[in-house]
This record gives structure tokens, C-alpha cells and sequence, in this order.
């Protein structure tokens, strides 16, 4: 047992309840060591029932125990409140009698799963909240009781959420903390509200909606014949139904409020139901079963720790590395995953159209299901994804409805950016948030000129997400020069200006994606162009139409650099976008030398994709045109890594936009090739890069950061095929925000690409 998950020696626990809670938590202690071999600690029990103290001697749980709670508090160092939580009143105010005959520096925690209530019972047992006292909670159980069913492994791999207050005695927190790591569980903190919310409807809910349907069926005439054929699903849901029923209705009544609210939310979203089914409302219907499905899923990947959104909740997920060693080769033929930015837009305009929209190709990555699921919680029915296919049912430009909370995008800055123009012309208030990264990624340049439209939107310090909409506001068509060649804002203002009185006209000062102008007019919503300014009148609607996602040409760029830069290879990427506002990182490559050939050009639903044909030939270092810069300011990561490799020096310059990417992509990049042995030169709006050229190594290994930027984590990826030694790099759980199959395409081309899990 490593040290950090060891109690002090000669501790004497008291446990006050010997039922399945606390002779689990005995065994357990017992499993990792306490009170055996060489460990003189003791584990003391009280309990009213004689019988029970008994029995967990006779298993060697506890050392000795009483059902007088005096006789076992002499010298004791930790208290564990085991105990219904109607009872802790009685038990703290007993527990305060004695507190002169235990240790000096005591620690009292609990297990209730309900916390204002017992933090109520301690401030009238004790006249004040003892700083020693740590409020807690594992949520684990089991439908036997007793001693007699205690198990050691209950807590393993299971959270327990602690809930101190400000004043809490951090040693204190520590040492409740270690006593639950010895069990296997996973610790969290949270505050004493939250908790009692979160688990009225995590917890307490389904075990009173269980109860109520068991006795509902129990009191029928033909409850033999119901019970007799009563499928699996019945037997899952109801299980829990076979808890003890006293200590269900001990939490029910000390979780009296938070208990109706959820229960009142229940009722309301059941009424709803109800109502579909009342009308043979399909979509009504098959909107709330998706959105439920997909729920579901969502919470099977918190449970498994797969997915990097659950730290939106109330845990972490383990980091992630890559490990790439030295070499490689790249060859094959494969398609990289659907375009992110058209993905997006499906969505959007698919929920906003009138009709049933078709999609296929779609990107099944982090940032895109998150898209997807905000739809689903403003009640839009959506079938799939399946295989990149997704079956959106439209309801109109205005048919969204105000969701229940924050809308959380992921890591998602196109959805942040897009959503706020959409959502401004709503009706209902609605909140937008993101992972850790996103919320640091500035938000006023969309912010600022929704404002001049009329929508009143609140941002954190320094224009930052979460953004507040408020709804009902009178949009108004502007013209706006874009101070900076942003696609987001230009797509922002577009979505906004659908619901705007007059025309919206954007100006840009560069060529940026252009997504949305033809997806626009896909769906039959008008928008003109002429130079650089484009516009649409407010009023319009969308009608549902099919879309094709290409393959997305930012992704394909990692393989692309890769081939040019290895020796030997030859590589097929099949049916990728070549938007002609997209291919920038083409021009460039070509420029460099690179025998890059576009094969089989065809245009689907709008968009021109072809297949890129690319074989190695000796790169050189160039001027990169400004002009090409915005075409190419997502691929960035990735050719600074050709650039590495290139016989000469690249000079970029005009790129300040790479500053507020989901990392400053400037900083970060120069920082990793430092690390690697890249000669490199930062400047404000660009950077000089002095490749060595040759087919050897052209740089050396090392660990480098990502800054949790999934394009940063793989360029360092690629840049292995080159390296005189393995590249790590951290904080890699974000490539699947954009390209979730992409270790396994490494590791089919060639790359020898290795995942790490770490704390």
C-alpha cells in the first residue's frame, strides 16, 4: 500500500453502525492492511444490536465493539457516522458527551447520503460546525443489509463524494480522503447543496419512482400474471425497489425538497410525454427516447472514464500521451473522418429546416456530437449518428425550445461561435459552455457585434465563455467589416441575421471559409456575394435537403505533411474537400515541393472534394504568401512540421489569428520544436523555421505539452517520422474533438504510435 493511502499508525477507528455500510467499510479497511501484521491501529464498532457486534468479530472485521457508544470512544482518532440518517441527530449529540475522551485532534466524518440535513444535526449537537468534522458520502450499497453481507470490494472503483465546508480542517479532509483511497474508491468534492441536489435525481428519484411502480403493479388483482412475465427490463429498473425501506424513507424526509424538485421536473417531462403520446406525436416522441438513448450512452462513457467531457461533470478523466518512436513509413490508402466545419453546419440548419435532413459522412468526433446533443436538448429529434449517417428532423426557424440548462459544447469553438448567432434570435434565455480549454478562448469578437443587432449577451472577464443569451430581443440587420478573417464570425452574424429585420452584410478582410454561404443556399435560404462582403435578408426559411460531408481536409493534412516528409512513401487520401476557400495547406505544400496530386475531382452537395495523391519528394523552405494564410490557419501545426523538414528557412508572418486557437498555436508549437531541437524564431504574427533538409533524422525526441490542442498533439505525432529519438506528447485526450480514429490511421500508414494513460 503506497504511503499516501496509509492512516497513522496506532489510529483507532470507531465505526458507529455495523450494518452493510459500515461492516463493508471495516472489511475493506481490514483488505488494505489496518490492524494487521505489523499495524497497531484498532477497529472498534457500536451498534445496537449485540448480535451484529458479534458477528463482525467472529468475521474479524472489528477488534471489539459495544452497543454503548461510550465504551469505545476512549482515544479515538476517527469517528465513522454509519448510520440512518434520521438517526445522526441522536448519535452527534451523544457523540458530543464524550468528546473529552477521544484524541485532541479527532476526526468525525459520516456516510449519510443526504448532507444539509446531518450538517443541520451536527451545528445543534455540537453548537457549531467542528472543523474536524468532514461530511461524506460513498455512493455504493447494495439491497441486503447487515453485517453479515458486508463486502470489502463495495467501494471499490465507486466515488465518494466529500462535501467540507470553507473552515474545514484540511488535515482533517486528508485524512477522510485516504480513508476511502485504502477502499479503491475514487474521492470527489462538492458542496453540501449540490450534493443533495445531484443525488435527488441521481439517486433518490429512481429509487422512489422503483418503489412506486413495484406497488403500483403489487396492488393489481393480476399481479401474478404482471410479475409472471415481467421481461428484463422490468427486473433492471425495479431492483433497487429491494433496498431497505426504512432507511429510503429516512432519506426521502430529510431530502424533502430536492427530493419534489426532481420529482416536479419528472412529472413535467412525463406530461409531456403523455401528451405525444395523446397525439401520435412520432417526433415528440422519438425526440425524447433519442435524447434519453443518447444520455445514457453519455453517462456509460462518464462511468468508463472514456470520454474527456467528463470532467464537465464531477470527475477527471486520467491524461492522456502519445509515444511515437523514430521512423516510419506512410503508404496506403484511407479516408480520413467528415469535415468538422460542414458536420457543424448540418446540424444547425438541419434542426432549423422545415423537413427531414439526410447526412451522410457525418463526423462522429467529441465536438461534433456535442452539436448534435445541444439540438437534442433544445427538442430536435435526431436519429443516428450510425456509421456517419444522421436523420434530423427539422422544426423550423423557430421551433427550437428552451433547454433545461447550459448548453455544453466540449471543446467546440465553431459550435460556441455559430450557436451564438443562432441563439440570439430566439425566444428563451439560454447559456453556453465548454470544456477547460474553450473557456479560455475569447468570445467578444462575436459577442461585440451581436450586440450592435440588438441581442443582449453576457460574457465572463475578458469576453470569455460561458455566454448568457437572453431571448425575445429585437434583432436588426448591420453591416459589418470584420476586423479580423474569421470564419466563425462571419457564419455567426449570417445565422443571426436570419432572424434580424432588414439585410446583414459582412465584409472580410481576407477569404475564409465559405461552409455556410453554401449550405445556406442549399436549403434555400439565399445568400449573395460579390468581392469580399457577403449578405442575406432577414425572414427567410430553410428547407431540408441531403449532405454529403467530405472527408475533412484540416484532418488529412496530418497525412499529407506526413507523406511529403518521409522517404518512400506513397499515400491515397480518398474523397477530401478541396473548398477553395480550404486549400491553402495544398498551394503550400506544392509550393515546397511536394508531388501532391488531385485525382478524380467531382463536386457532392455543393462542396468539390477529390482524392490527394501524395509521394515524397525533397521539400524547401519558403515564403509562405500572405494571401494564403487565412486558407490555411487550421493546417498551420502541421506544416511548421514540414517546414521542419524542409532543405532552408519558412517564414510565416500575418498569422496573430494562431494566437487564439484552442491554444496560442504560435507559442505552443515553437515551444515543442525548442524542445526537439528545431531551430525556431517566435514573432508576434508568425515564425521563421530553419529546416536541415536530407532523408535522416532531422531533429531529436523528447516530451513536449499539447496544451490540450488536439492539432498541436498530433503535429508532434507526425513529426516521429523524422525524430533521432521517441517524441511524448501530453495531453493528447483531445484529438477526439476532431479525429477520433486517428491513432488507429497512424498506426495503419506506418506510424508506431503508442497511448498512455496517467494521472
Amino acid at each position: 500500500m503506497p504511503p499516501a493511502f496509509r492512516l497513522p499508525r496506532a489510529s483507532r477507528i470507531v465505526i458507529v453502525g455495523l450494518g452493510l455500510i459500515g461492516g463493508s467499510l471495516a472489511a475493506a479497511l481490514r483488505q488494505a492492511g489496518v490492524g494487521q501484521q505489523d499495524d497497531d491501529s484498532v477497529i472498534l464498532a457500536c451498534d445496537p444490536d449485540a448480535g451484529e457486534i458479534r458477528r463482525g468479530m467472529d468475521m474479524g472485521l472489528i477488534d471489539n465493539g459495544s452497543t454503548c457508544l461510550g465504551d469505545v470512544l476512549d482515544g479515538a482518532t476517527l469517528v465513522v457516522l454509519a448510520v440512518p440518517v434520521l438517526a445522526m441527530s441522536s448519535v452527534m449529540k451523544a457523540l458530543a458527551g464524550y468528546l473529552s475522551r477521544m484524541a485532541p485532534d479527532v476526526v468525525i466524518t459520516d456516510v449519510g447520503s443526504t448532507k444539509a440535513t446531518i450538517r443541520e444535526a451536527a451545528i445543534e449537537a455540537f453548537g457549531k460546525l467542528p472543523e474536524r468534522l468532514v461530511l461524506g458520502h460513498p455512493i455504493a450499497g447494495s439491497e441486503k443489509s447487515g453485517v453479515a453481507a458486508s463486502n470489502p470490494d463495495l467501494y471499490r472503483d465507486h466515488k465518494v463524494i466529500l462535501t467540507p465546508e470553507q473552515d474545514t480542517d484540511e488535515k482533517a479532509q486528508k485524512l477522510v480522503e485516504t480513508m476511502w483511497c485504502m477502499t479503491g474508491a475514487e474521492v470527489l468534492y462538492m458542496g453540501v447543496e449540490r450534493h443533495d441536489q445531484v443525488l435527488a435525481r441521481t439517486s433518490h428519484l429512481p429509487h422512489l419512482l422503483a418503489f412506486s411502480l413495484v406497488d403500483t403493479l403489487a396492488r393489481q388483482d393480476e399481479r401474478l400474471e404482471i410479475f409472471r412475465y415481467a421481461a428484463g427490463g422490468f427486473r433492471d429498473f425495479t431492483r433497487i425497489a429491494g433496498s431497505d425501506p426504512v432507511m429510503w424513507r429516512d432519506i426521502f424526509q430529510a431530502n424533502r425538497d430536492a427530493v419534489l424538485d426532481a420529482l416536479d421536473d419528472f412529472e413535467n417531462g412525463l406530461a409531456l410525454l403523455r401528451e405525444a403520446v395523446i397525439q401520435g406525436d412520432g417526433d415528440g416522441m422519438l425526440a425524447t427516447f433519442d435524447r434519453a438513448r443518447h444520455a445514457r450512452h453519455y453517462f456509460e462513457s462518464l462511468l468508463n472514464q472514456t470520454s474527456y467531457q467528463a470532467e464537465y461533470q464531477m470527475q477527471e478523466t486520467a491524461k492522456l500521451r502519445y509515444r511515437v518512436a523514430p521512423g516510419g513509413s506512410v503508404t496506403g490508402r484511407i479516408r480520413v473522418p467528415g469535415d468538422k466545419s460542414i458536420s457543424h453546419r448540418s446540424i444547425m440548419l438541419g434542426a432549423l429546416g422545415e423537413g427531414v435532413t439526410e447526412v451522410s459522412g457525418f463526423l462522429e468526433g467529441e465536438d461534433s456530437l456535442a452539436t448534435l446533443q445541444a439540438f437534442r436538448e433544445m427538442g430536435v429529434a435526431i436519429e443516428g449518428p450510425h456509421q456517419g449517417r444522421v436523420t434530423i428532423h427539422g422544426v423550423g426557424m423557430r421551433g427550437l425550445k428552451k433547454p433545461a440548462g447550459p448548453l455544453y459544447v466540449g471543446n467546440a469553438g465553431t459550435a460556441m461561435r455559430l450557436f451564438a448567432g443562432l441563439l440570439a434570435g430566439q425566444d428563451f434565455d439560454t447559456e453556453l459552455t465548454g470544456d477547460t480549454s474553450l473557456t479560455r478562448r475569447p468570445m467578444g469578437r462575436v459577442a461585440d457585434p451581436l450586440r450592435l443587432m440588438g441581442a443582449v449577451i453576457e460574457t465572463s472577464e475578458g469576453g470569455r465563455p460561458p455566454l448568457k443569451i437572453k431571448g425575445g430581443q429585437r434583432l436588426n440587420g448591420i453591416t459589418y467589416d470584420m476586423p479580423m478573417a474569421s470564419a466563425q464570425v462571419k457564419s455567426c452574424l449570417l445565422l443571426a441575421g436570419m432572424y434580424a429585420d432588414g439585410e446583414t452584410r459582412v465584409r472580410e478582410p481576407a477569404p475564409t471559409r465559405d461552409h455556410t454561404e453554401r449550405m445556406l443556399n442549399g436549403f434555400g435560404y439565399p445568400v449573395e456575394r460579390e468581392g469580399d462582403t457577403c449578405w442575406l435578408q432577414g425572414g427567410g426559411k430553410l428547407v431540408a435537403a441531403p449532405i454529403d460531408v467530405p472527408s475533412d481536409i484540416s484532418s488529412a493534412t496530418f497525412f499529407l505533411v506526413a507523406a511529403a516528409i518521409t522517404p518512400g512513401s506513397d499515400l491515397l487520401l480518398e474523397h477530401v474537400g478541396i473548398n477553395p476557400t480550404r486549400i491553402g495547406v495544398i498551394n503550400i505544400l506544392k509550393a515546397m515541393g511536394a508531388d501532391l496530386q488531385l485525382e478524380n475531382p467531382r463536386e457532392v452537395g455543393g462542396e468539390p472534394v477529390a482524392d490527394l495523391h501524395i509521394r515524397y519528394a525533397p521539400l524547401k523552405g519558403i515564403d509562405i504568401p500572405q494571401d494564403q494564410v487565412p486558407l490555411a490557419i487550421d493546417e498551420f501545426p502541421a506544416l511548421f512540421i514540414a517546414a521542419a523538414n524542409a532543405q532552408g528557412t519558412t517564414r510565416l508572418r500575418g498569422a496573430e489569428e494562431l494566437r487564439v486557437k484552442e491554444s496560442d498555436r504560435l507559442q505552443s508549437m515553437a515551444d515543442g520544436m525548442t524542445i526537439i531541437g528545431i531551430d525556431n524564431t517566435l514573432y508576434d504574427d508568425g515564425i521563421d523555421i530553419v529546416g536541415k533538409g536530407g532523408e535522416g533524422a532531422n531533429y531529436g525526441g523528447g516530451r513536449v505539452d499539447s496544451h490540450e490542442d488536439h492539432r498541436i498533439a498530433m503535429a508532434f505525432t507526425i513529426a516521429g517520422l523524422r525524430a533521432s529519438a521517441p517524441i511524448e506528447i501530453d495531453d493528447c485526450a483531445n484529438v477526439a474533438t476532431s479525429f477520433p480514429t486517428f491513432v488507429e490511421l497512424t498506426q495503419k500508414v506506418g506510424l508506431s504510435l503508442e497511448e498512455v494513460r496517467y494521472d
